[in-house]
């Protein structure tokens, strides 16, 4: 892959992402994901359509055997009980004892203290990729998140930079700002993904989504990880933006998206993708 400095352009971009893509598709790697409830569903068809293998796997009595196998791991606290806290703490350890990457989704960090403290004890444990809306990432840098919308944000992507950048220097992760803009830094370089429609918004799931698909980039792209994240927000966008293109309301969004990963070709990536280095 070229050195980022010499990404001039989109072209270059939809290359790199179109290979990515392609990857996952020949490879289908195995992504264990424990995650709340109201996403499995949409999470793993996500994943099965962009080429991957989803593995709900949450006991923590599985752990050991299973999660070495995974290819990647993606952890989402959006249901958090004290039983499934323990398994998340446990295969997050031994993803890393394994060598293999692993996403964080802190949902709603900062709702309550009991959210915050179990988020923290996870980001100790060296996630690859932090992804959230920018009120869950001002709640894990430690900056001030005023009012919450449950697991909505309150915040912009962009008023969340500058934590996100701490964040990033701090956990040596790769983290990412859900919004109109996605913003992704690895403490220094900051990359803007602009895919996406707005009523994608309104479908319950979709950043659960989404961060499913950044574990099966990741998870054959390791030492990539903040390109590989700019190619999955960026994939999963361009979905909704071809979806999009036959819907009428979230219901048909949520089909045709999940209908244009699965088809989404060279041309479109080309065409569509949306990155840049963001100043």
């Amino acid at each position: 892959m070229e050195d980022l400095k010499e990404w001039k352009n989109n072209e270059i971009w939809g290359l790199e992402a179109w290979k990515s893509l392609c990857r996952v598709r020949e490879l289908c790697p195995l992504i264990q994901c424990i995650t709340n409830y109201v996403s499995m569903d949409i999470m793993a068809n996500t994943l099965l359509a962009a080429g991957a293998s989803p593995a709900m796997v949450h006991a923590v009595e599985e752990i050991a055997d299973f999660t070495p196998h995974a290819k990647g791991l993606c952890i989402n606290i959006g249901t958090l009980t004290p039983d499934w806290t323990v398994s998340m703490k446990a295969a997050a350890a031994k993803a890393a004892e394994s060598q293999k990457p692993w996403v964080l989704d802190p949902v709603a960090a900062g709702a309550s203290t009991y959210r915050m403290e179990r988020c923290l004890e996870l980001v100790d444990l060296k996630p690859t990729v932090i992804r959230g809306n920018a009120s869950e990432i001002l709640a894990l840098a430690g900056a001030s998140i005023g009012s919450t919308k449950g697991v909505d944000s309150s915040h912009v992507s962009t008023d969340a930079l500058e934590a996100a950048k701490e964040l990033a220097c701090r956990t040596q992760a790769v983290v990412a700002v859900s919004g109109a803009v996605d913003l992704v830094t690895d403490g220094e370089r900051v990359l803007g993904v602009s895919n996406g429609v707005p009523l994608m918004q309104k479908i319950t799931a979709t950043g659960c989504a989404v961060t499913a698909l950044i574990a099966a980039f990741v998870a054959l792209q390791p030492n990539l990880a903040l390109e590989a994240t700019c190619f999955a927000l960026a994939v999963f966008g361009m979905a909704g933006e071809i979806g999009m293109e036959k819907a009428n309301g979230p219901a048909s969004l949520r089909m045709h998206l999940i209908d244009a990963l699965y088809g989404l070709d060279k041309e479109s990536v080309l065409s569509k993708i949306n990155i840049s280095k963001y100043d």
